[in-house]
């Protein structure tokens, strides 16, 4: 039952699932198991704040006649890298068409062709157009079609503006191993914490931007589930993979605006600052080849010229067709008194899409009983070392709708829910100051040295310099109660260091991760993941 009693220290509701996160991956997966469970989503979005919103490409899929799977299966793998696991991308690719036909039926509004049905758009890395989108607001039409269902759900309560402190994690009753028996969750504004107990978890906190100084990514992704699951004994794998998004707005002092692959699909030249078209040079699918190859074409560009940006010249189109093609970003763009089809778009590379995560089976299981992800935090596989465009929100829709089918044939029975010690409310809050000069090194120091090229010594500036920082953290930590800016920053630098350590593990280049000491990958040498759990 949802059901609160007020205990003396905080707030306790259970129910059969806890979902944390209210993107495509947590909301699609409650609409399903509220067929079969009470469900409480917990969230720390703020209208539109959450990077399946953010999302402007769309769905990648095979529905056209001139497609197929296999091809789609192999744009993926190459676009990996080595390191995509075959089998996985064999069942999401194929459950790609189902996937959209479920977004449809739940009210999203794709774009359509009139002589085709749904429009397909063409993005980098992929062969043939199969980009199912919504103008360029993907993430957004089907946010809002998705939440406004889930609203009206009466199985279904969302918490706003709360952040999971902690993972309830003990050992299994019976048999090795950990079991999850729900969340402690924090309110934005200063109050008692709330615990929520369940039968099941699903982790859908999307991914780590803000571990960095430019992303396109909300200012709510600061790798909470990553963090929180590593914390509670969960394996991570792959977090080295940070896919820089090649094309975001350059406006310094305003926030970052991305611009989507899509319009490189729609014949976007990048050009440096003497106006010479170079991507050619680095690669022979020139501005369609897959973002690491664009993101680090554009890093050497800019390092060369010592230039602070290049330019997105999509100036062969005339407004009308851009307008209909890219509203979002023509009218973004036209407020901030830029016209494209008249002026090319000043870019950079930001931090963009975590290709690693918290490891999980097809069905969003993890090594923790009871403890499911899917998403952005979830890794299965499918993406390798490099994500290929718009496979992500196809990853998704299919890990949650797994995920709830996997549930529906039984929620895990842990037992009794052992009786965990309550958080700490001794102390104040933190000069918020503080957190924030903090917050802002770290992200710093993971532009500086762990960005879109690397090198051994980098890596190890970045990990002194982060222990340095957590060091400041427990400190401020000693005197302090637990609260939002305080968890957000430690779920920073935590996801921070474990990319490191992901780092230095791979004595290697692949796909996003390029490291200037060791430039070759050797196709010798069998591909690895870089595996990490917390010492027992």
């Amino acid at each position: 039952m949802l059901g609160p009693h007020r205990g003396r220290s905080l707030e306790s509701l259970s129910c059969d699932v806890l979902v944390i996160g209210t993107g495509i991956a947590g909301l699609s997966f409650a609409l399903r198991a509220s067929r079969f469970a009470t469900v409480i989503m917990a969230t720390k979005k703020e209208q539109s704040a959450s990077s399946t919103n953010y999302a402007q490409g769309g769905i990648a899929t095979v529905l056209s006649p001139t497609d197929s799977f296999e091809a789609h299966i192999s744009d993926t793998l190459k676009a990996g890298a080595g390191l995509c696991r075959e089998p996985v991308v064999r069942e999401i690719v194929a459950e790609g068409p189902a996937a959209v036909r479920d977004l449809v039926e739940w009210g999203v509004g794709f774009s359509k062709d009139s002589a085709a049905g749904l429009h397909l758009g063409l993005e980098g890395g992929h062969s043939t157009p199969r980009v199912v989108h919504a103008g360029d607001f993907t993430g957004r039409e089907i946010e809002t079609a998705l939440l406004r269902r889930a609203e009206a759900d009466p199985r279904i309560r969302i918490l706003e503006h709360h952040i999971a402190a902690r993972l309830l994690v003990s050992p299994r009753a019976s048999g090795p191993g950990l079991a999850c028996f729900g969340a402690d969750i924090l309110p934005r504004e200063p109050g008692p914490y709330i615990r929520i107990t369940c039968r099941a978890v699903l982790l859908a906190t999307g991914g780590a931007g803000q571990v960095y100084q430019h992303t396109t990514n909300p200012t709510i992704a600061t790798g909470d589930g990553i963090a929180l699951s590593y914390d509670a004994g969960a394996t991570v794998a792959n977090l080295e993979f940070m896919q820089f998004h090649p094309t975001s707005l350059y406006r310094p002092g305003e926030s970052t605006f991305l611009i989507s692959e899509a319009v490189r699909g729609e014949g976007a030249v990048l050009r440096n600052q003497k106006g010479e078209a170079f991507m050619q040079r680095y690669d022979a699918r020139a501005e369609l080849a897959p973002r690491d190859v664009v993101a680090r074409a554009i890093d050497q560009e800019m390092k060369e010229s010592g230039s602070t940006c290049v330019y997105l010249d999509i100036t062969h189109k005339n407004a009308v067709e851009l307008s209909a093609r890219f509203p979002n970003i023509y009218e973004h763009l036209r407020k901030l008194g830029l016209d494209m089809a008249a002026e090319q778009i000043p870019v950079v590379p930001a931090a963009h899409y975590l290709c690693g995560g918290v490891e999980c089976a097809l069905d969003g299981t993890t090594d923790i009983e009871g403890l499911l992800v899917s998403g952005e935090v979830a890794h299965t596989g499918m993406h390798g070392a490099n994500r290929l465009a718009s496979n992500s929100l196809l990853e998704a829709v299919v890990l949650s709708r797994r995920a709830a089918e996997r549930l529906s044939r039984g929620l895990p029975q842990p037992g009794p829910v052992p009786d965990f010690a309550p958080l700490s409310r001794r102390g104040r809050r933190p000069p918020l100051v503080l957190v924030a000069h903090l917050r802002r090194d770290a992200r710093q120091i993971m532009w500086d040295y762990v960005g879109i090229v690397r090198s051994q010594q980098r890596l190890e500036w970045a990990r002194r310099s982060l222990a340095h920082l957590s060091s400041e953290l427990e400190i401020l930590k000693r005197d302090a109660a637990p609260g939002y800016e305080l968890m957000e920053l430690e779920n920073i630098l935590s996801c921070a260091r474990l990319m490191v350590e992901c780092a230095t593990l791979r004595n290697e280049s692949r796909g996003l991760h390029f490291d200037s000491d060791l430039p070759q990958t050797d196709p010798k040498r069998p591909a690895r993941d870089s595996v990490l759990r917390k010492a027992a």
